[in-house]
């Protein structure tokens, strides 16, 4: 810890004393991984242990709840406030927003959050665009449609931060 301090120091940062710890992660110890490793949330990833294919322990990221349902929050927020302008002007910006997300968020293993978070702004955007009048403009089909024509970014990995042994 005396050594990161200085490090930090050289460059004028500083550790955040109620933020900092140490602790061990490690990969579960058996079969069963009954001696749980803890998890750690870093940069907006959930950072644990999981099993690969083969059965070895190998390092995964998600998207952290916490952050998840911030974007979530941001996307519902955004919706809300565009819902007066064109369709295409709404597509445009919430395309936009998507990418920046995947851009950041999406690293191998955590392409599930990348989909739930798509599907989720699917949602909301057809809950928006039918609170534009009295009456429900879209039904699932006519939107499902109007997706054809002007489709959302598609979750895609854009980081590897490990590559598959070959």
């Amino acid at each position: 810890m005396k050594v990161i301090h200085q490090r930090f120091n050289r460059y004028g940062l500083e550790l955040h004393p109620e933020k900092t710890r140490k602790f061990q992660f490690t990969p579960p110890q058996g079969e069963t991984g009954s001696q749980q490793s803890e998890s750690f949330d870093f940069l907006g990833f959930t950072h644990y242990w999981r099993r690969t294919r083969a059965g070895r322990w190998r390092l995964a990221v998600k998207t952290r709840k916490g952050r998840f349902r911030k974007a979530v929050k941001a996307i519902t927020e955004f919706c809300r406030r565009q819902r007066q302008k064109s369709v295409k002007e709404q597509h445009t910006s919430l395309s936009r927003r998507l990418a920046g997300h995947y851009n950041y968020f999406g690293v191998n293993g955590n392409f599930e959050a990348l989909g739930r978070q798509m599907q989720e702004a699917k949602r909301i955007w057809f809950k928006w665009l039918n609170r534009r009048s009295q009456r429900s403009s879209y039904t699932w089909d006519r939107f499902n449609r109007m997706l054809k024509a002007l489709p959302l970014p598609r979750p895609r990995i854009k980081v590897f931060l490990w590559r598959a042994a070959p």
